[in-house]
């Protein structure tokens, strides 16, 4: 195999590899990597797949273009090959650190728990029937069915309580109610 042949079968690997990691990031499927020394910005520097793939895609196709255009000697195209994959790499993990890392909030399940949740009903609730509650949740609105929870009508407009909640329907009570 000569040397242009190798690194183009590089650039191809790593391309293949970067693709993988791009469907699989779309599909939700989680590649665990490697995390390597922590430093830099929260927990930087951590060696995972999508790095690695940009490393090998990069010294693959700048290591194929200095064999290609430029009669250097190997130790030169492999330096300045190493030096590009470094650089698609530390891209990668920069990009990673300061787009995707900042907005990663861990989930609390209790900031999405419904009972207790205060909101305003905006579709009436007949006696024992179902109504609608909009109310805000993680800072933004959202709407909910609800049923009394004493089965009696409430009024668009009333400020509710969620007291419990069961199969998609949060039953409520007057604000007032409880408040008194």
């Amino acid at each position: 195999m000569t040397w242009p042949g190798f690194f183009l079968g590089c650039l191809v690997f790593g391309f293949m590899l970067s693709a993988l990691s791009f469907l699989a990031g779309s599909a939700h499927i989680h590649i665990h990597g490697f995390h390597g020394p922590h430093g830099g910005a929260r927990g930087g520097g951590k060696i995972n797949f999508g790095s690695i793939a940009a490393f090998v895609t990069w010294f693959g196709g700048v290591g194929y273009v200095l064999t290609r255009l430029f009669r250097l000697g190997l130790m030169l195209v492999l330096a300045g090959a190493v030096l590009a994959g470094l650089a698609g790499a530390a891209i990668v993990l920069w990009f990673i650190a300061k787009v995707l890392e900042p907005a990663d909030i861990p989930l609390d399940p209790a900031d999405y728990n419904m009972i207790g949740a205060l909101g305003t009903v905006s579709c009436p609730v007949r006696a024992n029937g179902t109504g609608e509650m909009i109310f805000v949740q993680q800072g933004r609105r959202a709407g909910v069915a609800i049923r009394s929870d004493t089965g009696h009508p409430i009024a668009a407009g009333t400020e509710v309580v969620v007291t419990r909640y069961e199969n998609g329907i949060a039953y409520v009570r007057e604000w007032e109610e409880l408040n008194a």
